[in-house]
């Protein structure tokens, strides 16, 4: 395995700009993300800072214990009681079989920046990874994609539930998840490695009771020399932790919703994308109602309500309620870094492009309830590679950074037309041009005759050339016939490195690469250096 920094640009301006031109942003974080020395500084400022350690600590491992973690993850753990130590982290949902390349990228992430930084600081550095157990769209977590020919299909798992259910309290519809799994490992080429992981991802899909348990449970198959920490934010115990810091946001509440509407109208008037979505009334917060997640907003009097008025409830029996049953409360978008923060000693924050977007407009929340936003640093971006897709772009001379910036359809094009003996494209515009001319006449006569057959003379042209563009692309078919290889091999790499015309780690899963390579592709991934200020790593596998 060796790797290769390419430097591609990013899509979204705003993430442009903090990565290459900071200064733009530089009002809306406490910490410019390209300083060595902020880590120093950030790690002061946590040690004036009190946490509840003891108690987070005996709650990881009861819920580590439940999803047998390896040894290391306790022993890191038991760090965390040191008041010296802190944590990188970074968070996702729990996906089927993962999810996305980019979760195993964050966690990777995670792990180098801790490791990085324990070595700078000279203090127990853990990596944490926060598991959005509370989140309730299983629309986004319920399939994966897989290759399938000239295509990446989607392959959504069969469960019947509660639309506003969180994924921690879903439980695993057995029957119709083993069928899912065993069916999605059929349409995977047979390796010395497909029979024990299906083996082992079924076994680790019955000792799980829920989704969250599941995706747990894969991680440290993934990772189990690493040491990285998982945490479900929807566990009941950590509920009773959070109680406090609940307390807080609802005292505070006000104040939170206009520093992050603010923030965000003023990135909207210096033209950025705006990820998030917040007006002045929304509290921000989400209310356990008869087994559903209901986002509150505040009303003119002050009470905290549903959008469609299913629950309302006083500021003081909602603080009654945090005090009670905290396991109804949770967090949504915006307070979920303030609670992330309010629970962890947490060194630095690390996100995606879209993640690091909607932090943009929360420094005057952590304000609000006296903290300090920690530093964001953005994740480490991959591209697998094998050796057949390296073998066809060396053979049409493609360059690795192209295919994954851009794709390589053009290429497809221009490769087709330069083995035609007849330029057909050229041969096309020039027929329709001629045809023009000849036609002319007829348009310019059917003027006298009134707009209905003026009308109908354009359409007559109009006509005659969509056949014309119809015969060129049955040329472009024979040709894609004859040389059924190449275009083959063409869409080959388009779908490894420029799947859907976006980046590998957006639609791929961890599924073919542990096929074809066993389950510790990913732990020798880790096994590298790798540098944050590096736009992008090639991975040849």
């Amino acid at each position: 395995m060796r790797m290769e920094a390419i430097d591609i640009q990013p899509k979204q301006r705003f993430f442009t700009d903090y990565q290459q031109r900071f200064d733009q942003v530089s009002d809306q974080f406490q910490y410019n993300p390209h300083e060595s020395t902020i880590y120093r500084e950030r790690y002061a400022t946590i040690q004036k800072q009190s946490y509840q350690r003891d108690a987070l600590a005996d709650v990881l491992v009861k819920m580590n214990e439940k999803w047998e973690a390896p040894q290391v993850v306790f022993d890191r753990i038991k760090e965390l009681r040191d008041p010296n130590s802190a944590v990188v982290i970074a968070g996702q949902q729990a996906g089927l079989m993962t999810g996305p390349l980019y979760t195993i990228h964050k966690a990777i992430s995670v792990l180098q920046l801790a490791k990085q930084q324990e070595e700078q600081i000279g203090e127990s550095v853990i990596p944490v990874f926060w598991i959005a157990g509370e989140d309730h769209d299983f629309d986004e977590v319920n399939h994966i994609f897989l290759k399938d020919q000239d295509r990446m299909k989607k392959h959504t798992i069969q469960h019947q539930f509660n639309q506003k259910q969180s994924v921690s309290d879903m439980e695993v519809d057995q029957e119709q998840a083993e069928k899912w799994l065993t069916k999605v490992f059929s349409e995977q080429p047979e390796t010395a490695f497909t029979h024990d992981l299906l083996k082992q991802c079924l076994k680790e899909l019955k000792s799980s009771g829920s989704y969250t348990d599941f995706f747990a449970r894969l991680m440290y198959q993934l990772l189990p020399e690493s040491g990285l920490v998982l945490f479900d934010a929807h566990d009941p115990e950590v509920r009773e932790l959070e109680k406090p810091y609940f307390n807080a946001m609802i005292e505070h509440n006000e104040s939170i919703a206009q520093g992050v509407y603010a923030m965000l109208q003023q990135n909207r008037q210096r033209g950025y994308e705006t990820l998030l979505d917040s007006e002045l009334e929304d509290a921000h917060l989400f209310y356990d109602y008869e087994g559903e997640r209901t986002l509150l907003v505040r009303d003119e009097e002050g009470r905290y309500k549903g959008k469609n008025d299913e629950v309302v409830l006083t500021k003081e029996e909602l603080l009654r309620v945090v005090s009670d049953q905290p396991r109804c409360m949770s967090n949504n978008v915006v307070t979920r870094p303030l609670m992330q923060d309010f629970l962890f000693p947490v060194l630095a924050f690390i996100g995606g492009p879209g993640e690091i977007n909607y932090w943009s407009a929360l420094k005057p929340a952590f304000e609000s309830v006296g903290l300090e936003m920690p530093p964001v640093i953005p994740r480490l971006s991959f591209t697998m590679m094998d050796r057949k897709t390296e073998q066809i772009l060396d053979t049409f001379k493609l360059t690795p950074q192209h295919a994954v910036e851009r794709g390589v359809g053009e290429e497809r094009i221009k490769w087709l037309s330069s083995h035609s003996a007849v330029p057909i494209d050229q041969l096309g515009e020039q027929v329709k041009l001629e045809i023009d001319r000849i036609h002319r006449p007829l348009r310019e006569t059917s003027e006298q005759f009134g707009p209905d057959v003026e009308q109908l003379a354009e359409k007559n042209l109009t006509y005659i050339q969509q056949h014309i563009d119809f015969l060129t692309k049955r040329f472009h078919q024979s040709l894609e016939s004859q040389y059924k290889k190449e275009m083959e091999q063409f869409t080959h790499v388009d779908l490894l490195l420029h799947p859907n015309g976006g980046l590998q780690e957006r639609v791929w899963n961890i599924l073919p690469w542990i096929n074809q390579y066993g389950k510790d592709v990913f732990e020798r991934l880790n096994e590298s250096t790798y540098r944050f200020d590096t736009p992008h790593y090639m991975i040849y596998v």
